[in-house]
């Protein structure tokens, strides 16, 4: 079953919607750190695809930094 090419979530630090592409050769499991193209702080996205191939992202600000 095909998979949706993008995907969106809320910033947490704005609350801008933000869109995203889903990359299905990473796996059905995908965590990585983003800036928001809105207010330019870093989002921690979490990206899981069930077997459906429904897909599923969300994110939160991302806190340490060191």
């Amino acid at each position: 079953m095909p998979m949706d090419s993008d995907a969106t979530y809320i910033c947490d630090n704005c609350g801008e919607e933000i869109v995203v592409p889903i990359d299905p050769s990473e796996g059905s499991k995908q965590k990585y750190v983003e800036d928001c193209p809105v207010c330019c702080n870093p989002n921690v996205i979490q990206v899981e695809v069930d077997e459906d191939g429904d897909v599923w992202v969300w994110g939160h600000a991302e806190q340490d930094r060191h």
